[in-house]
């Protein structure tokens, strides 16, 4: 199964064991997270419902991309500026793209007795 993921701006064809680098994410090597913002997911050429899919990662490293120097120079007006840059990045290996496992809704954390409501509201008014 392969997913297009986007992150850091750009998009991204990943499947499960592919590697990637990416724009710098929070997190330490060895972390596992989780690709949220999934555009289209699918097995060959059997497209499937983006929203249900999840891709999950493992941070592999967090390194620098190579140099970009940047150069500027104004002819005839003795300037010149030489500069160089190193854009942060996070190495990933895609653990797996799937359907999201669906958690069930705890009812008893969204119910709130009454006697609990009053005492809340007056805590916070406080």
């Amino acid at each position: 199964m392969f997913a297009v993921v986007r992150t850091g701006g750009k998009q991204y064809r990943v499947a499960a064991g592919d590697k990637i680098a990416v724009e710098k994410l929070a997190g330490e090597a060895g972390d596992t997270i989780t690709l949220g913002d999934i555009l289209l997911a699918g097995e060959g050429d059997d497209l499937a419902d983006a929203s249900k899919v999840t891709v999950s990662a493992e941070i592999i490293a967090q390194a620098k991309s190579e140099k970009v120097i940047v150069f500027k120079k104004r002819r005839r007006h003795n300037y010149r500026r030489k500069n160089g840059h190193r854009q942060q990045m996070t190495l990933l290996r895609i653990m797996s793209v799937g359907a999201a496992e669906e958690k069930p809704a705890k009812k008893a954390a969204a119910k709130k007795t009454k006697t609990e409501a009053p005492a809340e509201a007056a805590a916070s008014a406080e």
